[in-house]
This record gives C-alpha cells, structure tokens and sequence, in this order.
C-alpha cells in the first residue's frame, strides 16, 4: 500500500488582484510544502511582490483563496498574517539601527519587569536562547548600527524565528553580502528547513536558485507560468519561462578589441590615500574592462576616484593622451567620463522625480538658452532616450520611483549616453534587475563598446565578469594586483588573484 502524498501546509488558489489600469495577478496557483525552499521567480512586475503582500495580509485579494493546513483563511492585517506564522524579511531591512539586537529582536514585543519598565535582561536572554540555537555568534547587546550587512540579516531571520513563524519569505536576502556571508545565510537556510521551517525565496540570481532552493515556482506578466523541482530545470528552461523566449546566450558575442586600437583612459599609480593603493591600467577605445574582486577590495573607490567623487592624492590619469586634473565629479563629466554608481536608488536616480527630470540632469547646457529651459528640446532629449533604451513607461512625465529595477538602469544610461561620454563606469551595472532586463543591459553594454566607448564595469557576479569582459583587471586590499586577458580569465584565476592565494587553494 503505497504512502498517501504529502499535503502543502500553504495553497494559494486563483487568486486575482487588480489595481487601476493593471491586472497584477490573474488567477495564480502556488504551494508550499513543510521544511521545503521554494524559488518564486519572474521578471519585475511579474506579479511576486503582489502576492506576497497578499499572503502577507498588505493586500486583500480581489479573487481566490488561502488555505493553510487545509483550512481556508483570510488575513485583515499584517498582524493576522503573522500570528498564523507568516514572516517576510525585505531586501531593505527593517531594523532600528540605533537599538540594541535584542531590543530589535522584541520590537513591540517586548518584556516588561516590575514598576512596568523594559525587562531588557530578560529580552537579552531570550535572543541569546534563539541565536544560539540557530548557530550564530552575536551579542544581543550590540547596537544593531555595528552589525555587518550578513549579521543584520541573520538577526531579520532570528526575529522571524521567535515569532514562530513556520513560513518566511526572503526578498532578495543576498543582494549586500559577500559570497562568504552568501554561506552563513545557506547553512542557515538548513537549520531552518531541518527544523520543519518553509521559505519562500526571491532571487534573480541563478546560481543562488540552485544551490539554496528545492523547488522553483515561475511567474509571467502576473500568470502563472509552472512550477518544477530544481534538479529538474536548467537555467536556460527558467529564463525560457520567465521571459517567454529562450536565450542560447544572455551575453551577446564579444567581437574583440584590435590589437592597434588606442588607448583611450590611463591610470598610472593612481592612489586615494586609505581608500586605494597605486594602481595602474589602460582601457581602450570599443573595449569593456571588467573590475573583479572580494567586497572590500577598493573597486567603487578606485571608479569613485577617476570619476572625482573621492580625491586623488597620488598618480595621474590620461584621457586620450593628454593629462586630466579631475577635482570634483563636475570635472570629469566635462571630461568626457560617466559614471553609473552601484546603488542607482540613493546616488543614481532622484526618485520623486519624472524621468524627464532625471535624463536631463546632467545635460542643462544641452536643454537651455541663456539660462531658460527649451521645453521642445527637453522633450526631444527624453523621448530620444525612452525610444533608444526601450525604456517601459507611459511617458516622461513618470516617476523614477514608479519603474522597475532595470528601466531605473536605463534612465540613468539615457542620461549619460544623451552627453555622448568617451568613458563610461558601471558598478554592479545588473544588481537587483531581472534576466530580460540583464540581457538589455548586456546589449546596451556591447554596443557602447561597438560605438567607440571605453567601458569599466565593476561586478561581483563572476559569470557576468567573464561573459562581458574583454580584459578582467582584479583587486586585492584596495590594489590592483592583475590584469587577465579574455584567454586566461577564469573564476579560479580570478578568485586566486582576489584572494591572494594558490591555484591549489
């Protein structure tokens, strides 16, 4: 007689959800089993985040039901969702930095002792209790403010635990950590499903999808697409369900660079005192070099130096031959250099402002005569912007703050490629955006380079190093210690130099 089939502890069944003007979900089916890590993968606006909100109790669904161990329910509130064991820890961590971990761990929760005060003792016991008893060596004393990024992430899942929550959704949960950290969160992510606990996990990176996850769920323009184990997948297959097209490969074909192509920028010793060790390299004229190295090794301060963002105390740089004296950010934008920073949000892109807005920052003298803004010439400079990097809006007027991930990237590229630059640096040009939006942005690279432009781009994702790079410069302890051509990069190679080891190691 054969065992009956295990029953999902979660079902979401035809639920359906509109906002005005937009169906976000339509009839999607999910489920989750006990102790299992489920991928939820889609594009941006793929509907993910919707649903979440309604398992989480944020929204109510206009059609379809919950069910959790069988029984149908329905969430008023977050508070609702979770006391019946629903967590969700957010890309962007919610923590009071200025407070303790136990403080935070007991947020609105906490003990109180006699004559009604805060029996901190007593919360500091009790997170210590559950730190413990997930393996991780934290103080509950500490201030949340001198926590590593890894760390904080682990106090997120630990609060999540002392609510007894049996599901936990994680939102992007590596997207500042090291690959080290990137470890401590999986050895985790098994003592939670050894301790019967179900994760739901969003990530647009591949790798992560197979190494943490069991079973992979996939969502499409807010449908759902399929649900598969993930030793029954291939990437490809995903990216094929996500996008509704396949890709033989997302990184378009690197013609190379000639061999007599000029040098277009220079670096000679250059050094940041603190910041960045004496460094030198070239790039030149169509060529894409790729930046590797651990987080911490001084990449975005090197770019932040050539752009002017942080000054330069010793070396010099070349632009075309001739010496540049870059003091400030608004030197080296004269100069002919761009610069697409790594967390587009805080230090690319003014959110509360339209796109139009955004793409013409940078580019008044372009858009004005005598100090008067020529509304005609804004126009044709934003829709020229929106058409050639196929950005997905109803129009200049919309809020940056209102576009995904990867039209945010384009907005910014639109702004730097409407002053035309000679130079142009992307740090972590593809962090947080989805595979469609990836291979567009790979494009977008590629024919920068094929127009001329000398391109730097600073990224931790090794694949994307290696399918985008022509040369790989590598750094090390704020140093650049190697400089690998196409023929002999390789991740070994790369993460010998960035590491500062042996082949063997």
């Amino acid at each position: 007689m054969t065992a009956p089939a295990e029953k999902p502890i979660l079902e979401m069944r035809g639920i359906g959800k509109s906002f005005p003007g937009v169906k976000a979900l339509d009839n999607v089916n999910f489920h989750l089993f006990k102790g299992e890590v489920l991928a939820l993968m889609g594009e941006n606006g793929a509907g993910k985040s919707t649903l979440m909100k309604i398992l989480s109790g944020i929204y109510t669904p206009d059609a379809g039901a919950i069910v959790m161990d069988g029984k149908e329910v329905a969430f008023a509130d977050t508070n609702a969702a979770r006391d019946a064991g629903i967590a969700i820890i957010h890309q962007e961590l919610n923590l009071c930095e200025n407070l303790s971990v136990a403080a935070n761990m007991f947020l609105g929760r906490e003990s109180i002792g006699g004559f009604g005060y805060l029996d901190d003792a007593a919360a500091e016991d009790k997170t210590r209790e559950i730190l413990h008893s997930l393996g991780l060596d934290i103080d509950p004393a500490t201030i949340m403010a001198r926590l590593s990024p890894a760390q904080k992430q682990m106090v997120e899942i630990a609060k999540a635990v002392s609510q007894n929550a049996r599901i936990i959704v994680m939102d992007e949960p590596t997207s500042s950590l090291t690959s080290a950290e990137e470890e401590v969160l999986y050895d985790l992510i098994g003592k939670l499903k050894s301790q019967g606990v179900s994760i739901i996990y969003i990530s647009h990176k591949m790798q992560e999808i197979f190494r943490a996850c069991n079973r992979v769920t996939v969502l499409r323009d807010g449908q759902y697409i399929g649900d598969s184990k993930v030793c029954d997948v291939t990437e490809d297959k995903l990216i094929e369900m996500m996008v509704g097209r396949s890709f033989d490969n997302i990184y378009p074909p690197a013609p190379g660079v000639p061999a007599d192509a000029p040098v277009v920028f220079e670096a000679k010793d250059v050094t940041a005192d603190g910041v960045v060790e004496p460094s030198s390299f070239t790039v030149r004229r169509g060529e894409i070099l790729g930046f590797a190295g651990l987080v911490g090794s001084g990449r975005t301060e090197l770019a932040k130096v050539i752009f002017g963002a942080i000054p330069m105390t010793g070396g010099e740089m070349r632009l075309d031959g001739r010496a540049l004296d870059i003091h400030s950010c608004r030197s080296a934008i004269a100069a002919g250099i761009a610069f697409v920073p790594e967390d587009r949000k805080l230090e690319g892109l003014s959110l509360d402002h339209s796109i139009a807005d955004n793409i013409t920052a940078s580019n008044y003298k372009r858009v004005s005569s005598r100090g008067i803004i020529r509304k005609t010439s804004v126009r044709e400079l934003v829709v020229d912007g929106i058409e050639r990097l196929r950005i997905k809006t109803p129009g200049g007027h919309t809020s940056a703050r209102s576009l995904s991930g990867g039209n945010q990237q384009k907005v910014i590229l639109a702004r730097w490629l409407s002053r035309q630059p000679k130079i142009i640096i992307l740090d972590e040009p593809t962090r947080g955006i989805d595979v469609g939006a990836k291979a567009e942005i790979y494009a977008i690279m590629r024919q920068l380079a094929a127009d001329g432009v000398a391109v730097i781009m600073i990224s931790s994702d090794l694949p994307e190093v290696l399918g985008m790079s022509d040369r790989v410069a590598v750094m090390r302890e704020r140093k650049l210690v190697a400089i690998l051509d196409r023929s002999e990069a390789s991740q070994e190679s790369i993460m010998t130099h960035a590491a500062g080891g042996s082949k063997s190691a």
